[in-house]
């Protein structure tokens, strides 16, 4: 089964991402083809673990389960943007301008929870961001003009808070992803 470690932002948090959202795809019209990352599946993967095979799960779940040692915190959105950062865009999504070092604390602690089991921490820098859309093949030259589009959308204000993370499974069909939590881990100073 496919597993990832994932924070949920709270009402607030996601009726901004819903708003956001609604201005680019307004902005952007048909030109991409996006698909739109349904309000239910929205949050902050915090660590994505991938394809375990199922006996492994229980070992594992075991060793995610324990209380992370940060207290519980507060994270508050930021702006809009775009990975990669140049050339063609393949997701869209919303940043986090509060709650960054505790989301990056947690992404160092599963990290060390789940090294003993082969799973290598990843070459890139952790970037926590909400996923509005992902883009399957963007027009090569589309780059520039997402971009702007983005950059025109101003985020509303929203504010969440975070005192657990959460052991989801993915699990893939025709119409995309269902997501469904295996783990509840809280958060404790």
């Amino acid at each position: 089964m496919r597993l990832f470690v994932a924070v949920e932002l709270g009402e607030a948090v996601l009726k901004a991402a819903d708003i956001a959202t609604e201005e680019l795809r307004r902005r952007l019209g048909r030109s991409l083809n996006p698909t739109w990352v349904p309000p239910a599946n929205r949050h902050v993967t915090v660590r994505f673990i991938g394809h375990v095979a199922d006996e492994r799960v229980p070992p594992i779940l075991d060793a995610l389960q324990p209380p992370v040692a940060i207290a519980p915190f507060d994270v508050a959105v930021s702006d809009c943007g775009a990975f990669p950062p140049h050339g063609p865009p393949r997701v869209l999504w919303i940043g986090l301008g509060q709650g960054l070092p505790s989301l990056q604390e947690m992404h160092e602690e599963f990290n060390r929870r789940l090294l003993p089991f082969g799973f290598e921490p990843e070459n890139r820098a952790f970037s926590a961001h909400l996923t509005l859309a992902r883009i399957k093949d963007a027009p090569r030259g589309s780059g520039a003009t997402v971009r702007a589009a983005i950059s025109a959308v101003r985020v509303t204000p929203a504010r969440g808070h975070i005192s657990e993370a959460i052991v989801f499974e993915s699990r893939l069909s025709p119409k995309g992803s269902t997501y469904f939590p295996r783990l509840r881990i809280p958060l404790r100073p």
